[in-house]
């Protein structure tokens, strides 16, 4: 009795040290500014609904003929290592770029992933990036568009657009290009929600005129086939969503760029979607990029960091 009383003992004073090292996780926002050739910016929250800035420049793109950092797209993988990729230029370039960091300040090589073969392509867009954990791989899905490929519908040629998408487990070797989604009209700007091993939700851009709205599509993995794209579930002039989960529900974030707000829907099973602007606050100039999680470490880091930079410059 007084053997199992004391293996009783150890095992929970264990299981509370194990509970006590845990950090706490906070979400954090990847962003840039317009024109876009500053570089990579942050915003962190405590309840994913409230943003703030994290000051400053963390990685200043130079690939691409026009050297962009549009539509950072990061998620972290295997080893606690944060891949990044973003459009590089708005015409002109075949691929996207890449770069990987442990810390979120100290960064790789930066790398142009070659996406497209065509050389009629006209751009690559929005590249956004999405972990695997079944089969262990990366998936990175972006728009381009190949004039004459497919049905124009309401676009000319030169902007209409289909998703593609390649894997990579280590972005040293890559699988060919192969198209990700064709819903039969322009669409950009997907990204990946994954609800359980065989259940997982796209949110997409309809980029036809006069549409410019959000829908959903649904599929079994996460390279589809993706089938019944709903209706829209925003407004028009829409861009860029990214998803995070919030205690039960998702927050879907988006970009109102008319009215150069950020705007967001609250949805617990993606058929119904709630307006949720006057509960979110995003700093003024933020434009679209994704979120995701990192421990209390990490962005005390990235904070100490911008301090420093800024005395430094002052």
């Amino acid at each position: 009795m007084k053997n199992n009383l004391l293996l009783f003992t150890s095992v929970l004073f264990f299981f509370l040290i194990s509970c006590n090292s845990k950090e706490r996780e906070y979400y954090l926002f990847t962003s840039f500014h317009e024109p876009a050739n500053e570089g990579l910016r942050y915003l962190y929250s405590e309840d994913g609904y409230h943003w703030d800035s994290i000051p400053g420049i963390f990685l200043k793109p130079d690939i691409g003929k026009q050297q962009l950092m549009r539509d950072p797209s990061i998620v972290k993988g295997p080893g606690d290592v944060y891949h990044l990729v973003w459009t590089t230029s708005w015409k002109g370039d075949l691929g996207f770029g890449h770069a990987q960091s442990k810390d979120l300040i100290h960064w790789s090589e930066q790398k142009m992933i070659p996406a497209m073969t065509d050389t009629t392509t006209v751009n690559v867009w929005a590249p956004e990036i999405f972990y695997d954990d079944v089969n262990d791989q990366y998936i990175v899905v972006w728009a381009s568009c190949v004039p004459g490929k497919f049905e124009n519908g309401v676009e000319d040629e030169y902007n209409n657009h289909r998703l593609y998408y390649l894997t990579t487990k280590d972005f040293e070797t890559f699988s060919p290009t192969k198209l990700f989604l064709d819903p039969g009209f322009s669409v950009i700007d997907a990204t990946i929600v994954k609800r359980s091993a065989d259940d997982y939700v796209l949110v997409l851009k309809d980029n036809t005129r006069p549409n410019r709205n959000l829908k959903v599509a649904f599929a079994k993995s996460p390279v589809g086939p993706y089938s019944d794209v709903s209706d829209p579930f925003t407004g028009e002039f829409i861009e860029g969503p990214t998803v995070t989960k919030v205690g039960e529900d998702y927050l879907i974030y988006f970009d109102m760029y008319r009215e150069k707000i950020y705007g967001a829907m609250r949805t617990s099973d993606f058929i119904d979607f709630l307006d949720v602007n006057g509960e979110i606050t995003v700093p003024a100039g933020h434009k679209h990029g994704t979120i995701t999680k990192v421990p209390a470490s990490v962005l005390e880091g990235l904070k100490k960091h911008s301090i420093h930079h800024n005395e430094k410059n002052l």
